[in-house]
């Protein structure tokens, strides 16, 4: 049965969630920093708590900690309707595996301190777990319309990088959304559940790279080493090639019933390539 919903952070994958679930007939809000067209400024949400059945953050940590819940820590406890939270993290706690597998059942391992700061946050939501449902979602690397190698690809700045072995997972927009609706969707009882938001298939960056260029029929950049390229890249970029791990997702997939629209990047890609060309999937 739907309900009413607030997400907090209606940023790529919120506003996908907030979509679905309006259609899926739930009652939805959201915020975003400064409000208007039909948002909330983050700082106006407490009433619409009150309604809430269910709420959702997308908002990552600071140094100091999580933003929502620095400001609405006792107000998400009084909540008198609420009966489930959902909290967007990141495959990133897991830390460097080396280029092993995790899963769901894998304990945290952060190698960075912007994992150690999800582990944070994700404790600190599942604290509500005694009164209420909480599902922390790890996800993977977001992709989807506007937000793809297609995109790098005609901007003029993807990069073919090599290094052998790396592979790492992906999630489409509209599979996080698919999977935060049918986690909404259940009757759970109190308790925290951690849920994989990651593809079937984990591949090398340049894969990715080398696929979107043929569907579109152009060349791929020319490859680039690791080795070479690093001296130049920014903070963000090491601290995202320095971490090896491959993250499964079938006990997600198993406790959610819901299998991937998008089970690699090969499906995902055309996805995106006929919703641009205006033939959305069903």
């Amino acid at each position: 049965m739907a309900g009413s919903l607030l997400i907090f952070g209606l940023g790529y994958a919120g506003a996908a969630v907030a979509r679905a679930a309006r259609a899926a007939g739930w009652r939805v809000v959201g915020t975003t920093r400064a409000g208007g067209d039909g948002a909330l400024a983050f700082e106006d949400a407490a009433a619409a708590l009150d309604d809430a059945t269910h709420v959702l953050s997308s908002v990552p940590p600071d140094e100091a900690g999580d933003p929502v819940l620095r400001r609405y820590a006792s107000a998400l406890a009084a909540a008198p309707h609420l009966r489930w939270i959902g909290y967007l993290s990141s495959t990133v706690v897991y830390g460097d595996r080396g280029g092993g597998w995790v899963d769901e059942d894998t304990q945290p391992l952060p190698s960075q301190p912007r994992g150690a700061r999800r582990v944070a946050a994700e404790r600190a939501w599942a604290a509500f777990g005694d009164r209420c449902a909480v599902d922390l979602f790890r996800l993977a690397g977001i992709y989807g319309p506007g937000r793809s190698a297609f995109d790098d690809l005609r901007a003029g700045r993807a990069r073919r990088m090599l290094k052998p072995g790396h592979q790492f997972g992906r999630i489409h927009r509209d599979d996080i959304a698919g999977a935060v609706l049918a986690a909404m969707r259940q009757a759970a009882a109190p308790g925290v559940r951690v849920l994989n938001l990651a593809d079937d298939m984990p591949s090398e960056s340049a894969a990715v790279v080398e696929a979107a260029a043929r569907l579109l029929g152009v060349a791929p950049p020319p490859p680039v080493r690791f080795e070479d390229a690093l001296p130049a890249m920014s903070p963000m970029a090491r601290s995202f090639w320095a971490e090896n791990r491959k993250v499964a997702s079938r006990k997600t997939q198993d406790a959610l019933g819901y299998r991937w629209r998008y089970p690699s990047f090969r499906e995902g890609l055309a996805a995106i390539l006929a919703e641009e060309a205006g033939d959305r999937p069903a």
